[in-house]
C-alpha cells in the first residue's frame, strides 16, 4: 500500500470529512516511507508507543490522539523520533469519536447496548452517545462488565437507586460538568467516561446520577482498533498489529 493511497482511503471512511475542522482533527503528521506493509495501532502517540512501533518493524503508526501539545516538548520529540525511524504517523481524533465505527460506537457495541442518539457536540462532531439496555442491569454488574472489557479497574459511584437502563457515554475526555449535565438532562441512569475530575463526581452526586470512570486511553482503544480492522479488510497484504500501552491511569 502506498501512503498517498492510504490517506485517500481513510478520509473516504468519515462522513464528517466536509467539516471545516476535519483536517485539524485528523491526518498524516509525519511522512516516513511511502510503501506501507506493516501498521501498528494504539490510542496515544508517545515516545513509548513509537519505540513499540520500531521494535515491531512497523512502517506506520495510527493513533486516536496526536502527541498533545500541552505535554510540552512531546510533539516535537515524537516528530523527531518518527523521522529518525522513517515511520509514518496518522491520527484521527474527533472524527473517530463522531463516526459510526469509532470510539463511542465501538464501546457501546461491546457493552451490548443500543444507541438512542448521538450527543455531546463539539465543533460539529458528536463525541458521545445516549444508549439503552434491552433490560435493566444492576449497577455493580455493569461495573464488572466494563472492567472486563477495559482489562483494568474502574472508578464507580452509585448516586442513584435502582437498575441501569439508559447510559450516557463519552469515551476519553468527557470529564467536565457540562458533559455530565447533558447525560443527566437526557435522563441517563449512569454516565460513563474516561477522565476523573472532582467537579464531575460532585455534580453527579448533586444530580443523583450514577458515575463510572475508566481510563482515557482504554475507553478509546476500541475505536482505533475498529479503524485498523477496516484497513486490514481493504488491504489484505498489510499486517496490522496492536502496539502495547501501559495502563498508566489505572
Amino acid at each position: 500500500m502506498r501512503l498517498t493511497e492510504f490517506e485517500g482511503f481513510i478520509v473516504s471512511l468519515f462522513e464528517s470529512r466536509d467539516n471545516e475542522h476535519f483536517h485539524e482533527q485528523s491526518g498524516i503528521t509525519v511522512r516516513g516511507t511511502e510503501d506501507i506493509s506493516r501498521i501498528g495501532y494504539c490510542t496515544n502517540l508517545t515516545l513509548d508507543t513509537i519505540e513499540e512501533g520500531r521494535k515491531n518493524n512497523v512502517d506506520m503508526i495510527i493513533t486516536h490522539h496526536d502527541a498533545w501539545k500541552f505535554i510540552f516538548g512531546l510533539k516535537e520529540a515524537c516528530r523527531e523520533k518518527l523521522t529518525e525511524y522513517n515511520i509514518s504517523h496518522y491520527f484521527a481524533h474527533l472524527p473517530l469519536d463522531d463516526c459510526n465505527f469509532g470510539t463511542n460506537n465501538s464501546l457501546v457495541e461491546k457493552l451490548g447496548i443500543s444507541i438512542i442518539e448521538r450527543s455531546h457536540n463539539e465543533d460539529g462532531f458528536y463525541c458521545g452517545r445516549i444508549a439503552e439496555f434491552d433490560e435493566e442491569m444492576e449497577f455493580e454488574e455493569l461495573v464488572k462488565k466494563l472492567e472486563m472489557i477495559l482489562e483494568e479497574p474502574v472508578k464507580a459511584w452509585k448516586f442513584k437507586a435502582g437498575g441501569i437502563k439508559r447510559v450516557g457515554l463519552v469515551c476519553g475526555g468527557g470529564g467536565s460538568t457540562v458533559d455530565v449535565r447533558e447525560a443527566f438532562e437526557k435522563k441517563c441512569d449512569v454516565y460513563i467516561t474516561g477522565e476523573k475530575v472532582l467537579y464531575t463526581i460532585e455534580y453527579a452526586k448533586f444530580a443523583g446520577m450514577n458515575l463510572i470512570i475508566g481510563s482515557h486511553t482504554f475507553t478509546e482503544l476500541f475505536g482505533i482498533e475498529s479503524l485498523a480492522k477496516k484497513i486490514a479488510d481493504k488491504y489484505r497484504d498489510v499486517d496490522i498489529i496492536r502496539l502495547y500501552e501501559e495502563h498508566l491511569e489505572a
